[in-house]
């Protein structure tokens, strides 16, 4: 596919929100999504008025709505769509020409390697979310966090997301690529029809949802890969990725940078300051300026780390305790208690019950 460096080719919803930071809430919604699942019986009518959405606001070729109104959406499909294998089906069918800004760039980068890079670094300027790529070892890590989103994230969003991250590598690469490992931050639950997907392990009661590749994949070439319209897209993508993070903040930066570390153990005040190349007492002394400290953070992470792992998994208060990096489970309770006004085993039934009723 040749693309002239004449102009800049229109992508479905590209554009460079000059001026837009991280938090600002804007979620692209194409309408051929809800046409890919009326195609597929779901009744989308009936999925709109659970989610509290209009279907007049659908009618231009793509939507913006807000992470609250996203999520209401990708809620109401789970519920009513009628599958289990709704969000893996609608990732994996996503085609080339439905491509947001970030994928499209991440398509036509040379490996798989910068295509994860590129993914991970313009995401950002497509809506609040936040894509991570990490090498330890020999694995390479993927993840992904909405900045915005309160409470756990609908499995359908989640399976929907890896595999169309696992579809891009594989239309990218010509291969039919298999992960190491798919990691889950729910109960265990739909075990032949993930493992029958992804083709590889699937781990359940994670504390994080990881889609890990084994870190060699990265060397894979991409067929896809095309220097001419990435000549065209990156500039004006930098451009306004450089104006974006002018405007975020340091406070930004830790709270996902100790969000991401929720795995076993404390991130201790110097681990965050070497990650964010600052001594500890710059940082400390720059957290104050803002407002807050290296404890409220950790103390705010942790709660919503907390509360997404009682209501999505079965790990014992112990194991949450664990992952939170408390040393004493009598820690976390008394941590708990001053969140949410009771025990964590308390807190999960009654969410439970809610739940149910």
């Amino acid at each position: 596919m040749a693309w002239s460096t004449s102009r800049r080719p229109r992508w479905p919803g590209c554009c460079f929100r000059r001026g837009a930071d991280v938090r600002a809430d804007l979620v692209p919604v194409p309408r051929v999504l809800l046409s890919r699942l009326a195609a597929i019986g779901v009744d989308v009518e009936r999925v709109l008025r659970q989610a509290g959405l209009l279907p007049s606001r659908f009618q231009e070729a793509r939507v913006h709505l807000t992470t609250r109104e996203f999520m209401a959406l990708c809620h109401a499909v789970e519920a009513l769509g009628g599958g289990r294998d709704l969000g893996l089906r609608i990732g994996a069918e996503a085609r080339s020409h439905h491509f947001d800004i970030a994928t499209a760039a991440a398509l036509h980068a040379p490996n798989l390697g910068e295509a994860l890079k590129k993914l991970a670094r313009y995401k950002r300027l497509v809506c609040p979310e936040e894509v991570t790529v990490e090498v330890v070892g020999t694995e390479a890590r993927f993840s992904f966090h909405w900045l915005l989103a309160e409470g756990p994230l609908p499995m359908f969003l989640v399976d929907g997301t890896f595999a169309s991250t696992l579809a891009l590598a594989r239309l990218g690469t010509g291969k039919h690529l298999v992960p190491r490992r798919v990691e889950l931050a729910r109960r265990r639950a739909d075990v032949e029809l993930l493992t029958r997907h992804f083709g590889c392990p699937i781990r359940f009661d994670a504390s994080l949802d990881l889609l890990v590749f084994d870190a060699r994949a990265l060397d894979e070439p991409f067929l896809t890969h095309n220097a001419d319209l990435l000549s065209v897209l990156v500039p004006g993508l930098e451009a306004a990725l450089k104006e974006q993070l002018g405007q975020r903040t340091l406070v930004d930066d830790a709270r996902t940078a100790l969000r991401r570390r929720m795995s076993g153990e404390r991130p201790s005040v110097e681990k965050l300051a070497r990650e964010l190349h600052l001594s500890p007492r710059t940082l400390q002394r720059r957290l104050e300026e803002e407002g807050t400290t290296y404890q409220a953070l950790l103390d705010e992470v942790r709660h919503q780390s907390a509360r997404q792992l009682l209501v999505s998994t079965d790990l014992d208060a112990s194991e949450v305790a664990f992952l939170l990096g408390y040393e004493e489970l009598n820690s976390f309770t008394r941590a708990f208690q001053g969140w949410e006004g009771t025990t964590p085993l308390r807190w999960r039934g009654a969410e439970r019950d809610r739940a149910s009723h």
